[in-house]
């Protein structure tokens, strides 16, 4: 791996962190303070840290990228909403076995990043 490309990774990684740190903040707050089921206070924590993923890994990550928002915004929805999909099905599965929420979120916000990454340098981004 060469310089650039490590240097890629790790900001996929700064901004992964980040949009996770906001999910998982939001999804405690809404449990927390508005008494919301886990599993629905991860549909807000994923819509906020959607906006915080893709302008970070669009400004960033990816920046060198000559693909256009318009053809990658759709794109990254795709992939966000099977990701989504995934993050919410891994969440409920790991809540049935008793997991305390955070613990659950922290586990599925863990495993599904190397998929978005995957997917936004090869296709979203095309980089």
């Amino acid at each position: 791996m060469n310089k650039l490309q490590l240097l890629q990774v790790a900001r996929f990684l700064t901004v992964g962190v980040g949009a996770a740190t906001v999910h998982f903040t939001i999804v405690v707050l809404l449990v927390q303070l508005l008494n919301y089921a886990p599993l629905i206070a991860n549909v807000g924590g994923f819509v906020v840290s959607f906006q915080v993923s893709y302008w970070g890994h669009r400004l960033w990550t990816f920046s060198e990228t000559d693909v256009s928002h318009r053809e990658a915004y759709p794109k990254l929805v795709m992939v966000q909403v099977l990701n989504f999909c995934m993050n919410e099905y891994l969440f409920y599965f790991f809540l049935s076995y008793n997991l305390p929420y955070p613990l659950a979120l922290l586990i599925v916000l863990s495993i599904l990043p190397a998929f978005t990454f995957v997917m936004n340098k090869f296709w979203v981004f095309q980089s």
